[in-house]
């Protein structure tokens, strides 16, 4: 009898590299028309070696790629690219289509919702809260709570933990396929990948149900339980 639905957030609940990408341009912009003397597409591809090299998750990313371009931190330039950064963040902070009417048919099924994430409680916490999502949620695990990140175990565990719950009563859905879907299957829970993100094009990912949108999420949950369709 499955009991839950826990999920991964970026590129599973919302298009992350979409929002990441809108922030840096907008970042960059601002900080050119205050003055900064980079070309665009010099300064953007910089932000991102920046991200790759260190963490998506960067809270220093725009600090570190004026240093490489200009040898400085120029607090002008640098406060405009936050303020930048952050409207493009939220202009494209938005969720996959039927992620919300998804959400609710799986609440009126009577199960557990939540939330197993690799990023820091911040970050993860401010884009569900922007996605109007957190409400919805029992349980949000992020790297602060374990320390490590998929495809360890430790979030996993966690979350049945807090859950009281054995892992064959959880549906997990991911969208990478080295991270989100091994993690999961090794200790049990039924695992769905997430072929709407950013992983669409991914050889076969040994998960137990591949599938295109988020809303066939609800017919598997009724087939694991043994409900119709009609229900």
């Amino acid at each position: 009898m499955i009991k839950a639905f826990l999920t991964d957030l970026d590129n599973t609940l919302v298009d992350f590299m979409r929002m990441k990408k809108m922030a840096v341009e907008m970042a960059c912009n601002y900080m050119i028309n205050v003055g900064l003397d980079v070309p665009f597409q010099e300064m953007y591809d910089e932000v991102f070696r920046v991200y790759w090299s260190t963490n998506i998750e960067s809270q220093s990313a725009l600090e570190q790629s004026l240093i490489n371009k200009i040898g400085k931190i120029d607090k002008k330039i640098l406060s405009s690219g936050i303020i930048g950064y952050q409207r493009g963040r939220d202009m494209a902070t938005y969720t996959y289509p039927h992620v919300e009417s998804t959400i609710r048919d799986i609440l009126r099924m009577g199960l557990k919702i939540g939330v197993i994430s690799d990023a820091p409680a911040e970050q993860a916490y401010n884009r569900l809260s922007r996605l109007h999502l957190t409400p919805w949620l029992d349980i949000v695990v992020t790297f602060d709570d374990t320390g490590e990140r998929k495809p360890s175990t430790k979030p996993f565990l966690f979350a049945l933990e807090k859950l009281n719950l054995k892992p064959q009563e959880v549906v997990y859905c991911g969208d990478w396929p080295e991270r989100d879907i091994p993690g999961a299957k090794s200790i049990g829970m039924v695992t769905v990948f997430a072929r709407w993100g950013e992983h669409s094009d991914a050889p076969p990912t040994g998960a137990d149900y591949d599938l295109k949108d988020i809303s066939e999420i609800v017919d598997v949950i009724k087939k694991l339980n043994g409900v119709s369709k009609n229900y």
